[in-house]
């Protein structure tokens, strides 16, 4: 069956399913208790119709559980962009998009509504079957397209004139195409101008490939124009530990996309609690653009400031700073281990001790963020020291939970 059979009205309700069988996962029939069976097996039917190839399932006590199973590391297209690139239209909708494009057909062709409807009244005659359409449908149509950017308006007096926007060459089938289309925000952009190429080249694959993103792109789309245009949203944000959805009014400031595990936050003003907080773009929906915020670039050069001390998304308490330092002990061969030292201090320093040995210190509003990248260098720490000793003991005991996990029955590390 192909994609384009199965079309669908609300993104919002096909993201929440294809999460639960994707990211969140592993549910079977009966557990789904959001919907009624028929909707999930109706939903189940229109997700396998895009990805039946990488659609499985086991069998438990709970029943069959659906999921999808991809492998990232061999994919060089997301598979999951299959859920954007259908539209639900009727004959009318699809009718009158191409008589406004054929009518419109060059950029210099200027007309007012009326004219545009007489010109479809002639087209009109020539079908066999009677179909009209008033001038109330004809404007919310057009107004949808100028929003798309398709079509252009230009009032002159008390009459307003409607032409084809400039038309705009296809970019090339580039490499970099392919790249924007799988590693940048909203890049189901660059998959759909692939579309326009008679097939996609399978010429770039990924150590790390962040695929469930794609899921994410109209509530990062929302997002991004709030930004550039400095307005607020009002968004349905659900609570992991409580699972629970409330709805939240905030100024969104900056994306931040973790090279990690590829999760997408926006850091935003929360109008109710008054403070800088982050939000993880996939657990938002229902985003709706509101008005210009008067206190945007205040709001914007406060999260400037921060920006200096956060290591991550979070930051604590803004009146408290941590210090965190660490030294490592590297070989003449290890030159690389100093590279990276170099390249992912963030807004921390390093210096040379010696010819062995170099020293990493920062201040952070939360050191535990950083935990996790010092892991990465065990075995080279000579010396540690956190202000936070809840936080030095805590990386302690993991690195003594390890070696107890390895050196158990008297095994050898």
């Amino acid at each position: 069956m192909s994609a384009y059979n199965e079309l669908i009205k609300n993104f919002e309700k096909i993201r929440a399913y294809m999460r639960d069988f994707y990211v969140y996962g592993f549910k079977s029939r009966a557990e789904y208790s959001q919907k009624s069976s028929r909707s999930y097996d109706d939903e189940r039917r229109r997700v396998e119709s895009w990805l039946g190839e990488y659609m499985h399932f086991v069998r438990s006590r709970e029943g069959k559980n659906m999921f999808i199973s991809i492998d990232s590391r061999v994919i060089s297209h997301n598979p999951l962009y299959k859920a954007w690139k259908t539209k639900s239209f009727t004959d009318r909708d699809i009718t009158l998009h191409f008589m406004i494009l054929d009518i419109l057909h060059n950029p210099e062709i200027s007309l007012t509504i009326s004219e545009i409807l007489d010109y479809i009244s002639d087209y009109l005659d020539s079908f066999s079957e009677p179909m009209c359409f008033d001038e109330s449908t004809l404007r919310k149509k057009l107004k949808e397209y100028i929003s798309l950017g398709i079509i252009v308006s230009k009032k002159e007096g008390r009459t307003v004139y409607y032409s084809r926007a400039e038309f705009t060459p296809v970019i090339e089938d580039t490499d970099a195409l392919h790249f924007f289309s799988e590693v940048a925000p909203c890049g189901v952009i660059g998959s759909y101008l692939l579309d326009k190429h008679s097939e996609h080249k399978d010429r770039i694959f990924f150590k790390h490939h962040y695929i469930t993103s794609a899921l994410d792109s109209q509530v990062l789309y929302i997002l991004f124009n709030a930004i550039s245009q400095k307005k607020s949203v009002r968004a349905n944000n659900y609570i992991r530990h409580t699972k629970k959805t409330i709805s939240i009014t905030i100024v969104p400031l900056k994306v931040f996309i973790s090279a990690q595990n590829g999760r997408q936050h926006i850091l935003a003003y929360d109008l109710r609690t008054g403070h800088i907080n982050p939000f993880r773009i996939d657990y938002l929906s229902g985003v709706e653009l509101l008005g210009e915020c008067p206190e945007y670039d205040k709001y914007k050069s406060k999260l400037n400031a921060m920006r200096k001390y956060m290591w991550g998304v979070t930051y604590g308490r803004e009146d408290k700073l941590q210090y965190v330092e660490f030294t490592i002990k590297v070989e003449p061969d290890e030159q690389f281990i100093v590279n990276r030292l170099f390249r992912e201090k963030r807004n921390g320093t390093v210096e040379k001790i010696d010819d062995s040995h170099y020293r990493f210190y920062t201040y952070l509003y939360d050191t535990n963020e950083i935990l996790p990248w010092i892991r990465t260098f065990i075995c080279r720490i000579t010396k540690l020291n956190f202000s936070d000793r809840t936080i030095e003991n805590k990386f302690k005991k993991d690195i003594e939970k390890m070696y107890d996990m390895y050196l158990s029955g008297g095994g050898e590390l």
